[in-house]
């Protein structure tokens, strides 16, 4: 009896050990499914689709998008989290679903470090430090100087509570220890508007969304968060060289698939979605919507989605900053 068992045991385990291989070489036996925790037609989606699009003639099998919006995207990826992790469910989504979420909410149904497998960070843009027209303002260093001189005053203009632009600005007072009013809206459309029309002061926006309003003179740019200037706007600092070396900050997206997806499956996905993202035709588009293409692998991924989830946590908390009901 005892060495049927030890036999059955032995058999188990080598099962086990030739179970990921055998199905990764059937892998892909059916089509895959892309939740995408936003409506159709925002960032999110449209960075899933191209990309899946692209992927697809040489993953041999269809990539199918399904819409499941609201939280911030945490209805969908916790549905993700809870899926099978054998491939045929992934994420596409946002700083907002991987890195601040985690941050920001107590009763989220998941966590990225512990229920995702990154697969790739797919794009990313800096975000802006723009001002209504009029303000008076033309650098950082004038706009801190009025922002100490005259304290809680100036409106921020955010597309919403715990949204990447409402986060930068929180990081920035911290950072320059000053503070304004924060006025978050429903969406960075509003936001944006508003600040053209003179009803908000000072806003950080993603620099794709707003390069055109800066070009017709409809906003001031004073600088942006990434780790070097644009070639759009060559003139234009970046935070970092001001001296605000914690304020490099990009609003980026990313894929990911449920913890415990095998490794040979992981980096099949993970290898056709770089593959796609650095495709000339690929870049092209995203480059027209504002974003730069990242592409890392799996381990790269992981780590950076941690880090941010670390480093928003800390200005959450020191801000002592509340999700909206």
């Amino acid at each position: 009896m005892n060495k049927f068992i030890t036999a059955a045991a032995g058999f188990a385990v080598a099962f086990g050990a030739l179970a990921g291989p055998v199905m990764a070489q059937d892998y892909p036996a059916k089509p895959v499914t892309l939740i995408v925790p936003f409506p159709p037609g925002g960032a999110s989606d449209t960075i899933g689709r191209v990309t899946t699009q692209a992927m697809q003639e040489g993953f041999g099998q269809s990539i199918v998008v399904e819409n499941k919006p609201g939280a911030n995207g945490a209805i969908g990826a916790a549905s993700v989290a809870r899926s099978a992790p054998d491939g045929y469910t992934l994420i596409a989504a946002s700083i907002g679903t991987f890195g601040i979420n985690p941050a920001l909410r107590s009763d989220l149904e998941y966590d990225p470090r512990k229920d995702l497998d990154m697969l790739t960070i797919a794009v990313r843009t800096p975000n802006a430090l723009v001002t209504r027209p009029g303000l008076g303002v033309k650098t950082v260093e004038e706009l801190v100087a009025k922002l100490k001189a005259e304290p809680d005053t100036l409106t921020f203009a955010s597309s919403g509570t715990g949204s990447s632009d409402h986060l930068t600005a929180e990081l920035f007072w911290q950072t320059s220890q000053t503070s304004g009013i924060h006025v978050p809206y429903k969406g960075g459309g509003p936001a944006q508007t508003d600040l053209m029309g003179g009803h908000a002061d000072v806003s950080f926006q993603n620099l794709g969304n707003i390069a055109n309003y800066v070009r017709e003179g409809k906003m001031e740019m004073l600088a942006i968060t990434a780790d070097q200037r644009s070639p759009d706007f060559p003139d234009v600092p970046t935070m970092k060289e001001l001296g605000f070396d914690g304020l490099e900050v990009y609003s980026w997206q990313a894929f990911a698939a449920p913890k415990g997806t095998p490794p040979e499956i992981r980096a099949k996905l993970a290898e056709g979605l770089t593959a796609a993202l650095k495709s000339p035709a690929v870049t092209e588009q995203f480059g027209k919507m504002g974003f730069a293409v990242v592409a890392n692998d799996p381990t790269e991924a992981d780590a950076f989605v941690a880090a941010e989830i670390d480093r928003w946590s800390k200005v959450v908390k020191d801000g002592d900053i509340k999700p909206e009901q």
